[in-house]
């Protein structure tokens, strides 16, 4: 070989090394920003707002670990934990250590029925009795004009009962699908409350009725037919829905803390309701569905699914929520609350970006303030922080809020005025909630945002309504 040809080869190799340094020392300090920039997704106008490390902001708020992965540019451009998986065994969270997925099994459960919809094995808007063998849902006074169907479970408009479920601890005994659907198990039984189609109400419930419509369909276990159709085929192989979680996984499993930091009974619940509630996986596998969902939408070619079903399932019904997953602006995704565990996926529609945060804690506030920051580092819209503006009251006034109010089938708690606020303190509650006003009648827990929507009549307080609970003032 000649020398200028060797000299010109070693200029290429060099400029090759030096451009691929470049950028990984740019991921770097990108990885580097984003772990030193943790702010509270809450935010009032005119308080100092903290910046936290990653591990700094775990420590604070009592959350053992954290697990993330990031996708850019359609690949997984970083992926990481932070924190402890086990804390009696001081095993640290890695990329390889499992989470349950909570509510985000849903949208992945869904892939299945889509994929039998293609097949001619569902019809979408059947009556979903007509797919069942083992059980049949009661007819009822609210089914005899309109039925439920699989495309008003997937998008929660079945008017089905059970928003959640609560696990079950190792020892229990385990109830079968069709027992929890009776009511056998720790829930009560899913049943038609209201017509179907009239209007939205989430329901884990509905996702429970499918999983069974599946393996009846089927003629196989749920776990293993979304093995070889769903996690397999989409890059998820060490993925699973078994419940209990095999013995093989135990030791990458993620141990469930709950908020005062014990452990959860047993180490981690079991959900016999598999398609609500039991995926256990990684961020870097879960986001694979984001990957997919995403080169479908984007380049109008099938994959997993047809490009017509993906376009059917992003499609924003009742209170935003597709045939699957939840369906934003910008994104599509959807967020997992287990016992124990909280998780988040969120994937940008027309963007080749998504981002799946994993933690092992009833505390995932930890969870948007991540998010925060990484799309705020990659310049994602849809994304902002919560900026509230607080109203001026004095002691006076505010003490016409104080006293004790009444929360049907809680109990009573009491409100009292705390250094120009509001507080609130009950047995139920645990911890006191600070409160601060935003108007005469609206105040708001300065730890998360939640409302507190206060009602006045003839100039005195008579109660509040906070999320679907009404509490009512007692002398």
């Amino acid at each position: 070989m000649r020398p200028h040809l060797i000299f010109l080869i070693a200029v290429a190799i060099s400029a090759c090394t030096d451009t691929e340094q470049r950028q990984q020392q740019e991921l770097q300090d990108r990885i580097s920003r984003i772990e030193n920039g943790i702010r509270p997704i809450l935010q009032i106008e005119g308080e100092a707002i903290q910046t936290y490390s990653i591990e700094e902001r775990l420590k604070e708020l009592g959350i053992p670990g954290l697990s993330v992965a990031v996708v850019s540019n359609g690949e997984i451009e970083w992926a990481k934990g932070y924190g402890l998986a086990d804390k009696s065994e001081n095993r640290p969270v890695d990329t390889e250590t499992m989470f349950l997925a909570g509510s985000i099994s849903k949208p992945i459960a869904a892939v299945r029925t889509h994929q039998m919809i293609e097949r001619g094995k569902f019809g979408l808007d059947v009556n979903v009795n007509d797919y069942l063998t083992s059980w049949q849902l009661p007819d009822n006074a609210f089914t005899e004009k309109e039925k439920v169907t699989l495309r008003r479970i997937l998008n929660h408009t079945a008017g089905l009962t059970v928003w959640g479920f609560p696990g079950y601890d190792r020892g229990d005994t385990i109830p079968t699908v069709v027992e929890v659907l009776d009511g056998k198990g720790n829930t009560d039984s899913v049943r038609v409350y209201k017509e179907p189609g009239e209007s939205w109400m989430y329901s884990g419930g509905g996702y429970t009725i499918m999983q069974l419509a599946i393996s009846d369909t089927e003629g196989t276990s749920f776990p293993k037919t979304m093995q070889k159709n769903v996690l397999d085929p989409l890059g998820m192989p060490k993925s699973t829905f078994e419940n209990p979680l095999p013995q093989d996984y135990h030791s990458v499993a993620a141990t469930g803390y709950r908020t005062n930091g014990d452990e959860v009974e047993g180490k981690w619940p079991i959900y016999p309701e598999m398609a609500a509630a039991g995926l256990w996986t990684t961020p870097s596998q879960l986001i694979q569905y984001a990957i997919e969902i995403q080169r479908i939408h984007q380049t109008k070619t099938d994959g997993i699914l047809k490009y017509e079903t993906v376009e059917e399932m992003l499609t924003p019904g009742m209170n935003g929520h597709g045939l699957g997953p939840g369906i934003g602006e910008y994104t599509f995704g959807h967020g997992g609350a287990d016992e124990g565990f909280r998780a988040d996926m969120t994937a940008w529609k027309d963007k080749s970006n998504a981002i799946v945060i994993m933690v092992n804690s009833d505390n995932g506030k930890i969870i948007q303030e991540v998010k925060l920051v990484i799309a705020k580092e990659y310049n994602l819209p849809g994304i902002e922080p919560d900026i509230r503006r607080t109203a001026e009251m004095s002691e006076e006034e505010l003490n016409h809020y104080a006293g004790k109010y009444e929360i049907e089938n809680l109990g009573v708690l009491e409100i009292f005025e705390s250094e120009k606020h509001l507080a609130l303190h009950a047995d139920f509650i645990g911890d006191t909630v600070h409160i601060l006003p935003e108007s005469d009648t609206v105040f708001f827990d300065r730890n998360d945002g939640t409302a507190f929507k206060f009602t006045i009549e003839d100039d005195s307080v008579t109660g509040f309504n906070v999320q679907h609970f009404t509490a009512k003032r007692v002398p």
